[in-house]
């Protein structure tokens, strides 16, 4: 008998499952909430995927004039060896176009659909991207009004451009770095989470998921983890910018490739933030509460191309979404060979899995 009421349940789960697929449109607002069908909708494509096609959604790859050609672009998709495509150096209705080919392509070799991002920050979207709407650079954005304005120019451009996801804004604190300048909103660390959180609260209106970066703080560092290894020496002085963001309700955080000494509690032993367990599990994950996804910044850094599969590391610290890998085909087989030897792990995969499917179905991709 108990059975019976427990099939009938699930039958009855079911139906209602399938009228509200057919009716309900949720949004970036429905990615925290609890509710059942948005979890039935996520576990049933989740169990439609192979254990490869899974690891593949974790893969976001670059296309346009500075990564991969258009060819290798198209064999990933078509081997469901990518959950997103970074669109990098290029032109605006160039993108446009690739990005419909890109989902073109995903469609009929019967992929998820893939989740295109930018680096469309206000100081780099002009550069990046050419043939968009000028806007000034973060540095310039002072008051809660001016970046939603500009955070609204950008959020149309992606929109006609099918990009979807918004590496930007940087939540670094300005102190003259190299690698971060007029990307930064200021030195006070209450004016920049006001002003961070507004750029993502109006990303997410626009229907684009915004991205916290460069967790845990690139302001106080020397060097550029593009060239080199660098460090932060003692105090984490740019957290506190994050709790802030993460209460309010941020989806996504992206991770730099720094690493952390002379600090007793958050050492990370010569790893990059992205490698270590100390950094993404501990301090952003158990401290501050962060529930969302975590993005690796670029695998292909100098910082972090010389730590031996350094994309099993960052997974196994705690990244969702792995940037650029230079070996998509070693990620993946690493990935796999750890999970069938490590539970824990592959639970943690098919939780980032699932997270990644849900953003797709939060942003009407599913």
């Amino acid at each position: 008998m108990y059975k019976l009421i427990q099939h009938l349940l699930y039958f009855l789960l079911f139906l209602s499952f399938a009228k509200a697929n057919a009716q309900k449109n949720w949004t970036l607002n429905d990615f925290y909430s609890a509710d059942p069908i948005l979890n039935l909708k996520v576990d049933s494509i989740f169990n439609g995927l192979s254990s490869k096609d899974k690891i593949g959604q974790m893969i976001i790859q670059a296309a346009g004039p500075l990564g991969k050609s258009t060819t290798n672009i198209i064999k990933l998709i078509a081997k469901h060896q990518l959950g997103g495509i970074i669109m990098l150096k290029g032109e605006k209705k160039a993108f446009r176009s690739l990005t419909r080919k890109f989902r073109s392509v995903s469609l009929t070799s019967n992929s998820l659909p893939i989740l295109f991002s930018a680096d469309a920050e206000p100081s780099l979207i002009n550069r990046k991207i050419s043939g968009t709407k000028k806007v000034i650079p973060t540095s310039g954005i002072k008051t809660l009004s001016k970046c939603g304005y500009v955070a609204n120019v950008i959020g149309k451009e992606l929109n006609y451009m099918g990009i979807r996801q918004n590496f930007a804004p940087t939540c670094d604190l300005s102190s003259g770095n190299k690698a971060i300048g007029n990307r930064s909103f200021g030195s006070h660390g209450d004016s920049v989470a006001a002003l961070a959180n507004k750029f993502i609260k109006t990303m997410h209106g626009a229907g684009i998921v915004a991205t916290a970066k460069h967790f845990p703080g690139h302001g106080f560092v020397k060097g550029d983890t593009h060239t080199e290894t660098v460090y932060i020496d003692g105090k984490l002085k740019e957290i506190d910018v994050y709790k802030p963001l993460i209460d309010s309700g941020l989806i996504s955080v992206m991770v730099a490739h720094i690493c952390v000494k002379n600090n007793d509690k958050y050492e990370t032993k010569g790893l990059p933030a992205t490698c270590s367990p100390v950094i993404i599990k501990r301090l952003l994950r158990e401290e501050l509460g962060f529930k969302g996804i975590v993005i690796s910044d670029a695998m292909n850094m100098k910082a972090v191309t010389k730590i031996s599969h350094s994309t099993l590391k960052a997974a196994m610290a705690g990244c969702d979404m792995i940037l650029m890998p230079v070996n998509e085909n070693e990620t993946i087989d690493d990935i796999s060979e750890e999970m069938l030897k490590n539970k824990p792990f592959k639970l943690q995969v098919d939780g980032s899995v699932k997270k990644i499917i849900r953003l797709k179905i939060c942003l009407g991709m599913l």
